[in-house]
């Protein structure tokens, strides 16, 4: 991982920390992040170090505005300002996994086409700590393309639970 991106996530977690709000701020960065590289127009926009900062931070902070805590807004605009639009998922990526490094906790990143109920969240992480033998943090991301099921992802190892995954094994084995 290189070091801007290692130093950016530190940042994001001495202010977090800070501030008091880590959960939060884990949480709605995560979800900013997932917001981003999901609509291609905005990732482009705010990775475009040919705008001035100040319209790009704007930008980011008008879609924030009443959504998420000043801190989260601070820390986003921070990183887009800076001209790491570009590279604002994996500057999150780095701060979620050292968040969780930090409380002994293992990430898993989980794609669902819905929302995870609190019983699903909960059953997962139980199922994923049983495992890995550590704590685990969930970063659940909807992902319409993902059709049924979920895919989960900690580390190097991916646990493909979607229903094409399914299908697609079924298809062989007949």
């Amino acid at each position: 991982m290189p070091d801007h991106i290692t130093g950016y996530a530190e940042a994001l977690l001495a202010v977090a920390r800070a501030d008091g709000n880590l959960e939060t701020v884990k949480a709605q960065l995560a979800e900013v992040a997932t917001a981003i590289e999901g609509n291609e127009e905005l990732r482009s926009t705010l990775s475009n170090n040919l705008l001035p900062a100040t319209t790009r931070g704007q930008i980011l902070d008008d879609l924030l505005a009443n959504k998420t805590t000043d801190t989260t807004r601070a820390l986003s605009g921070l990183i887009v300002s800076s001209g790491r639009g570009a590279e604002f998922s994996d500057i999150v990526s780095a701060f979620v996994a050292r968040s969780a490094a930090a409380a002994g906790k293992a990430v898993a990143t989980v794609r669902t086409a819905v929302p995870l109920s609190d019983e699903q969240q909960t059953r997962l992480a139980a199922a994923l700590k049983v495992n890995t033998g550590r704590e685990v943090d969930l970063q659940v991301i909807i992902d319409p393309t993902v059709v049924g099921g979920a895919i989960t992802t900690m580390g190097d190892t991916v646990i493909d639970g979607s229903l094409r995954s399914r299908l697609a094994k079924m298809n062989e084995t007949i």
